[in-house]
């Protein structure tokens, strides 16, 4: 096949509404609000940031970062298996493991990262991989790189899992599920997925990127809320609740190592800088300790579910603090994120192909930094918008 000219290309995109255009940040406004961004001089409320314990511009991990930084430099400057392992590395990821109840953790400088080492290392050609519907692109092109066949069953339905786990039975290797889907907000049927997988002797891996720190009694994830003990292989990420950048997966003993040995995002990459796996160990400290942060997040989700209802605000069954409001176009979810920029809020229109067509969609995410006049707030704003009506 011929190449395609670009210009036409994105013209093409262009036509459909689909155009990905970046925002710069200038900073943040002077009001202790960490949430409240300036974008080109103006100042919004940001409810997009998945930033939920509000810890990513906390004094105390931020210094954390920097005196790290003037210890051990600002860069690694090799992969973990030449020279780029450090002391804050191994340190982080002990306290992620005991965090996690789990033998070892793994750190990996993505969460993309994270899951094509998983899939990648676990599943092979001639083997079969199941697939949330809705799982995060990583999985996916984890799923596709590792040569596998893939097959996807429903969203969140544990009988169509253990349907498809029986039609596969020989070749199933992996089940893989993320714990609270990143644009819908819901949280996937793990005690069921768990013990299909255990009976048919595969792998559950369950990416909890919008889990970790945020549910559960001791913030430890979807699998602690459910009660989940079997997932042996647990992908969590840094870069969110932990306010930080990077990821980690944790598991027995002996997972860490096969993946050390195996997974070739984790061999053929730079390590993540040592000021980093600093600033997350102090953030993993803090939440840990203020568990008012995720008791708040939380709160502050039931408030905007209650003003929305009371509102007409049409939200997806969401108890997580990702909140969508499917408008079902990219013209109506870019007209309501226009409309509430104008008043001072940034949220931002989800799009296909992040999500399905005709599912577009406004994702409201909440944080410990917001006020609960900014959650009512942009309840109001949203009242007003052309949410209702596009939806109806």
């Amino acid at each position: 096949m011929k190449r395609q000219p670009l210009d036409a290309a994105l013209a093409d995109i262009a036509r459909q509404n689909l155009t990905r255009r970046r925002v710069t940040v200038d900073g943040f406004a002077e009001t202790g609000q960490r949430l409240v961004t300036t974008v080109d001089g103006r100042t919004l409320v940001d409810f997009s940031s998945n930033d939920y314990l509000g810890l990513a511009h906390h004094p105390a991990v931020a210094a954390a970062m920097s005196e790290c930084a003037v210890r051990l430099g600002a860069g690694s400057g090799a992969s973990h298996l030449v020279t780029g392992h450090g002391v804050e590395h191994e340190r982080l990821e002990e306290e992620l493991a005991d965090y996690t109840g789990r033998e070892r953790a793994l750190l990996f400088s993505t969460g993309y990262m994270a899951n094509l080492g998983v899939m990648t290392s676990l599943a092979g050609r001639g083997e079969v991989v199941l697939l949330d519907r809705l799982n995060h692109a990583s999985i996916v092109d984890g799923a596709l790189l590792s040569g596998a066949r893939f097959k996807r069953y429903a969203h969140a339905d544990a009988d169509a899992a253990e349907q498809a786990l029986l039609e596969s039975s020989e070749q199933a290797v992996v089940v893989a599920t993320d714990g609270v889907f990143s644009m819908d907000g819901d949280i996937a049927p793990l005690p069921r997925l768990a013990r299909a997988a255990v009976a048919h002797k595969a792998w559950l891996v369950v990416d909890d990127a919008h889990g970790i720190g945020v549910l559960g009694q001791r913030g430890r994830g979807s699998t602690e809320k459910l009660s989940t003990d079997d997932v042996p292989v647990l992908i969590g990420t840094l870069g969110k609740a932990l306010g930080s950048f990077g990821a980690f997966v944790a598991g027995s003993r002996d997972l860490i190592e096969f993946l050390i040995q195996k997974a070739r995002p984790y061999i053929y990459t730079t390590a993540l800088p040592q000021p980093i796996a600093a600033a997350t160990r102090k953030a993993l400290a803090i939440a840990q300790r203020e568990t008012w942060r995720r008791e708040r997040v939380l709160a502050l989700t039931t408030r905007f579910r209650k003003a929305a209802r009371e509102l007409g605000v049409p939200l997806l069954d969401s108890n997580t603090p990702i909140q969508p409001v499917v408008l079902g176009s990219s013209q109506a979810a870019l007209r309501a994120q226009r409309e509430l920029q104008e008043v001072g809020f940034r949220v931002v229109a989800i799009r296909a192909p992040t999500v399905p067509k005709g599912s577009e969609r406004l994702r409201v995410s909440l944080s410990a930094a917001h006020t609960e006049a900014q959650v009512d707030a942009l309840a109001q704003a949203m009242s007003r918008a052309h949410v209702k009506d596009a939806v109806e």
